[in-house]
């Protein structure tokens, strides 16, 4: 049986990473890059980094493609444009990079760290309104709050 960390050991084989300071220097080279938020819509809405798009990763294969109802023109059309996939940690952007360069997209990346290294290195985010998410929101925000019935049980594994 293979547990995320496997999947996401295994994309990493094609996938490449950036950290966060790494993308606010490749924001400053790049207007046009193509910032990627794949969290559901209420992780978005909290707070998110100023001109991403969201597109939960639910719906990322359909968003890519024409004739569907999810589907994002500009995400479409963005095949040789360069993309960074941003989630909370960094796990599920680097499934969905790997998604979508089976899809043909040629210059995608994700954000190690995800949301909660860009909020460790004190970049800007802005909530649903556009409005500056002040740090100690974020820090809130980003603190787990694992039910004791989430947790592993040590020596045992999934059935």
């Amino acid at each position: 049986m293979k547990t995320i960390e496997d999947f996401v050991a295994s994309a990493l084989q094609t996938v490449d990473e950036l950290f966060p300071w790494d993308l606010e220097e490749a924001l400053q080279k790049n207007p046009d890059l193509l910032l990627l938020d794949i969290r559901e819509p209420y992780e978005f809405d909290a707070m998110h980094i100023r001109g991403a798009i969201n597109v939960p990763r639910g719906i990322l294969e359909t968003a890519c493609d024409y004739d569907y109802e999810e589907t994002r023109p500009e995400l479409v059309e963005a095949r040789e444009r360069e993309i960074v996939v941003i989630c909370r940690s960094g796990k599920r952007s680097v499934l969905a990079a790997d998604i979508m360069q089976q899809m043909g997209y040629r210059k995608v990346r994700s954000l190690k760290t995800g949301m909660r290294g860009w909020s460790d290195y004190d970049q800007e985010m802005v909530n649903a309104a556009g409005e500056p998410v002040d740090e100690d929101s974020a820090i809130d925000y980003f603190t787990p709050r694992l039910r004791p019935e989430q947790l592993s049980k040590k020596g045992t594994s999934p059935a």
